[in-house]
């Protein structure tokens, strides 16, 4: 099923006596690989729902000791996501290195079985987030790749939502196995096992490969580029057919740190991650604020993932077409919003848990498949998945530094003076973003022929 445009993009053409043909909005390899993170995602996010209350209340962990679990958990990836992306660019084989990544990570669940310490356990999530380093960069370029520049962003709304479908179904399969199992973890692990071995399957058998070099992929800016997180970058449009482009170096990945919009949209993701409070803490800080039993505590992620479900495609259009950078920021702000809901608003109030989580998941809807569609029209097609690599490296390994820092927090001064630290830094971070990621200002026309400038003009 295609999301159709309703305009046929320039150079369409008509066939004999019929009207524009309509391009998809979304191509097939995105809604291939939607399912694959649908299918996945169930498996991940049935272990993620339990992984939290697990840990603290089945085996005891301190905040502190969970926060270095959970930096662990996410810092992992980050740092094999920069691996990823390379090496999808230098193989050109961006399929091959997302299956591995799916691969490993589905090894990873029957794992969980035979792990019941804090070691074993730090062990075997530390290599599942490996599998999910290596397919990150890989997965978003051949997304970014298969889809018109100014359609990335709706591109990646739609992958998201069928991502975060699976995000829904995952806590609610383990919700319905804990109520169904006494001390059901083993089972949630178990059966996670074996929905990771069915997404796999999915990626063998529908997934195409890269798109050739004669496939016209994105670069520059599109629709909502100018700005900030969508600007004008380096051009990387397609190869004459049949010329075979030269191979990515490790220079070529270095030299992309010289393009300024991308810098500056790396360390503004970086920034703001350093305060962005993990999910786990956030579920944690509101189970402890409000009281609620344990049994339910694997549903709070299904409040933020039907929320990012409903409006993750509503979102990347919206930014597509006023520009990245502004819901980019705006997502920040809403989560900002959170925050002060989690501290201020008594825990007896019934409204705060929908509250918090419909604020969780517009965050994440305004943030999560807007950044990627950003980066995408910064870097040329030949280093998409390592310039997704590199912004989401420093964005992840941001947030495993804020889980160690909040999970030290928590345990020296206790969960709200914790979160109103995390408050304070995340609001300077969001104005330093929004003054760092400005719109450049407007240079006035010349024509073809004009006079040289006058000095001193650049």
């Amino acid at each position: 099923m295609y999301l159709a445009d309703r305009s046929a993009p320039a150079g369409a053409k008509n066939g004999p006596g019929r009207g524009p043909v309509r391009a998809p909005a979304v191509a097939s390899a995105v809604l291939a690989l939607g399912t694959v993170s649908m299918v996945t995602d169930v498996s991940s996010e049935m272990v993620t729902a339990v992984l939290p209350l697990y840990l603290v209340a089945g085996l005891g962990l301190s905040p502190l000791g969970f926060g270095a679990l959970d930096g662990v958990y996410n810092g992992v990836s980050a740092l094999v996501q920069l691996t990823g992306g390379h090496l999808a660019d230098r193989v050109r084989n961006h399929k091959l290195i997302a299956g591995l990544g799916y691969g490993l990570s589905a090894l990873c669940k029957p794992l969980l079985l035979l792990a019941h310490s804090l070691g074993p356990v730090g062990v075997v999530l530390a290599l599942e987030r490996t599998g999910k380093g290596l397919r990150t960069a890989p997965r978003d370029a051949l997304i970014s790749l298969s889809t018109p520049a100014g359609l990335q962003g709706r591109a990646f709304g739609v992958h998201r939502a069928m991502d975060t479908t699976g995000a829904l179904l995952g806590p609610l399969a383990a919700f319905l196995i804990l109520s169904v199992v006494a001390d059901g973890y083993d089972t949630v692990f178990g059966v996670s096992a074996c929905v990771a071995v069915l997404g796999v399957v999915v990626l063998v058998l529908f997934v195409p490969g890269t798109p050739g070099p004669g496939v016209r992929g994105p670069g520059g800016e599109g629709p909502g580029g100018t700005g900030g997180t969508g600007g004008t970058g380096t051009r990387g449009g397609p190869a004459p057919a049949g010329v075979r482009p030269p191979a990515v170096g490790l220079r070529d990945a270095l030299a992309l740190l010289r393009l300024p919009r991308l810098r500056a949209l790396a360390a503004c993701a970086a920034l703001l991650g350093l305060t962005t409070v993990s999910d786990a803490f956030v579920y944690l800080l509101l189970q402890r604020r409000t009281g609620m039993g344990e049994q339910w505590f694997p549903l709070l992620p299904l409040g933020t993932a039907a929320v990012f479900l409903l409006l993750a495609v509503p979102a990347g259009a919206l930014a597509d077409r006023i520009g990245r950078r502004t819901v980019f920021l705006t997502g920040h702000a809403l989560l900002l919003a959170g925050y002060g809901l989690l501290l201020w608003v008594p825990g007896r109030q019934p409204a705060l848990p929908y509250l918090v989580l419909v604020l969780h998941g517009l965050f994440y809807a305004a943030t999560d498949g807007v950044l990627p569609a950003a980066v995408a029209a910064i870097v040329p097609r030949q280093l998409r998945a390592t310039g997704l690599a590199l912004v989401g490296t420093g964005q992840a390994l941001a947030r495993f530094g804020c889980s160690l820092a909040f999970g030290g927090a928590w345990t020296l001064w206790g969960p709200g003076p914790a979160l109103a630290a995390a408050a304070a830094g995340l609001l300077c971070s969001a104005v330093a973003a929004a003054f760092v990621l400005r719109p450049p200002a407007p240079s006035a026309p010349t024509a073809p022929d004009a006079s040289p400038r006058p000095r001193g003009t650049r």
